[in-house]
């Protein structure tokens, strides 16, 4: 097995008392394992050790600093949660270093079982500079929260500000709608409320977010960031340590709630909460931002009553990267580069070639830039526009094709045949809804990877063999119907380009 099992032998052996919390520690790894899968839990928590247990506080170790940090960024509520369930006496957690762990080393995120981050430093940022930026991250400036509360705000990046933040054409009005609630004077009636902003992945959205949580908490601004899964965690956490009121109260009481990935929140009662929430919030006239990678009405996981209060505010879409706006990105990104190698140049050709040929997102540009700066440091050589075609070639060639989804089909069916989506999932038989149904049904399995039963199940709740007799007739009569035929060709055209 891996360290878990190594940890906890030697914690059993150490202390015969302490072979509980040994078999404990066993079972939360073996838990981890199956809920994360092979690749993350080998990456982020086989060199996790257990090293005692104090007072309740489970004290954990690990050999880089890098992995201390990213597991108190991502995982410190997991693991508490998981191991709290296997021995309900621990009520806490810390990471250390373990090539470091000396009385005034800089010890890690405790994380009790309300979900309440401390953090005791003892060296400066000034004695390491090289330290990750997820552990520089600073807290949201105004936290007047009782750790105790089990509330506290995630770490903001501080390099995700609105000063950074570059704008085009595709996030235009996302910038400015943030900038808006995010420097609303106190007491002005809240316009945009809740603000929704969806993107595709890489395209800034968490920039963005970020950027109103500074903007908003250097205001003097009472603010809470959370993903999803954080609001998640931390809920589960005060229902068990059975502090859900005081989590509730102090949720309420804050002036500016950011939460980002809500596509990812379940589970009915964490809904439930959320949405209580949002409603307590606008209500009383707080402002609430959301971000997710689709709009309101496509969150097919979330209650109706929570697309719906999240569709009635103001909600935007940033689209696609623009040719400039990618440029402009790239410089931005090659300007930074330069400051740790001031040897590094991109020729103008380059840099507008690079733009042109990466069209997915911010993400992949940063990627161009680290093997142009490779090719540019590693041999010496001048850049050219040859050099960074072999150099993006597997950004560009690995580029995927755009990705149908359900919802798309339903919708564009359902526009092409004068019906609504209502009345493709509804159980309603007849012809004019039939066929437009059969023939999303029929789309839905040739265009996209997802099994007859899922067909079904988001097509109102069908059975899979009823998708299965649909798609067996469309195929039948689009055999013998040419117009049947063009017909279903033009549409799959129209999802595809």
């Amino acid at each position: 097995m891996l360290n878990s099992r190594t940890s906890a032998s030697r914690l059993a052996e150490a202390s015969p008392d302490r072979a509980d919390f040994a078999e404990a520690w066993t079972r939360t790894c073996r838990r981890l394992r199956a809920e994360l899968g092979e690749d993350i839990y080998n990456s982020w928590f086989g060199r996790l050790e257990l090293d005692g247990v104090r007072e309740g506080v489970a004290h954990l170790s690990v050999p880089t600093r890098f992995l201390k940090s990213w597991i108190q960024s991502h995982y410190t509520d997991k693991i508490l949660a998981t191991l709290s369930a296997e021995a309900d006496s621990i009520r806490a957690i810390t990471v250390d270093v373990r090539s470091s762990m000396r009385p005034n080393a800089a010890r890690t995120v405790v994380q009790d079982a309300s979900a309440s981050v401390t953090i005791e430093r003892a060296s400066s940022y000034a004695e390491d500079v090289s330290r990750p930026v997820a552990e520089v991250a600073r807290p949201l400036r105004p936290a007047p929260q009782n750790d105790a509360d089990g509330l506290s705000s995630s770490p903001l990046d501080r390099r995700m500000t609105f000063a950074s933040f570059l704008v085009g054409s595709s996030n235009q009005l996302a910038h400015a709608a943030g900038q808006r609630v995010a420097t609303a004077p106190a007491g002005e009636p809240l316009i945009y409320n809740p603000l929704y902003i969806h993107s595709a992945v890489g395209l800034g959205k968490t920039h963005l977010l970020q950027a109103i949580a500074h903007a908003a908490g250097e205001a003097g601004r009472r603010v809470i960031y959370l993903t999803a899964e954080k609001f998640m965690y931390r809920f589960v956490c005060a229902l068990k340590a059975q502090t859900s009121l005081a989590f509730k109260e102090k949720m309420r009481g804050i002036d500016v709630l950011v939460i980002d990935d809500v596509q990812f929140l379940q589970g009915k009662s964490i809904q439930n909460e959320f949405c209580h929430t949002l409603n307590a919030l606008i209500d009383a006239g707080r402002q609430v931002i959301i971000a997710a990678d689709r709009p309101p009405s496509e969150l097919e996981s979330l209650e109706e009553r929570v697309r719906s209060r999240l569709a009635g505010g103001l909600c935007v879409e940033m689209g696609a990267l623009d040719e400039p706006l990618r440029l402009k990105i790239l410089e931005s990104r090659i300007a930074a580069a330069k400051v740790a190698q001031p040897g590094f140049d991109v020729p103008a050709p380059v840099a507008a070639y690079v733009a042109r040929a990466i069209e997915t997102n911010g993400r992949d540009l940063d990627g161009a830039v680290s093997r142009l700066l490779a090719r540019a440091t590693l041999t010496g050589a001048v850049l050219t526009v040859e050099m960074a075609e072999d150099a993006i070639r597997d950004l560009v060639r690995t580029r995927e094709p755009k990705r149908v989804k359900i919802e798309d089909i339903q919708k564009l069916v359902a526009t092409h045949y004068n019906v609504s989506r209502a009345d493709i999932l509804s159980s309603r038989r007849t012809a004019t809804v039939v066929r437009p149904r059969q023939i999303a049904m029929y789309l839905a399995k040739v265009l996209t990877l997802r099994s007859l039963p899922e067909i079904g199940r988001r097509f109102g709740g069908r059975d899979h063999t009823t998708v299965l007799h649909a798609v067996r007739k469309i195929e039948g009569l689009a055999g013998k119907d040419g117009t049947l035929s063009e017909e279903i060709e033009l549409l799959k055209r129209m999802l595809v380009d």
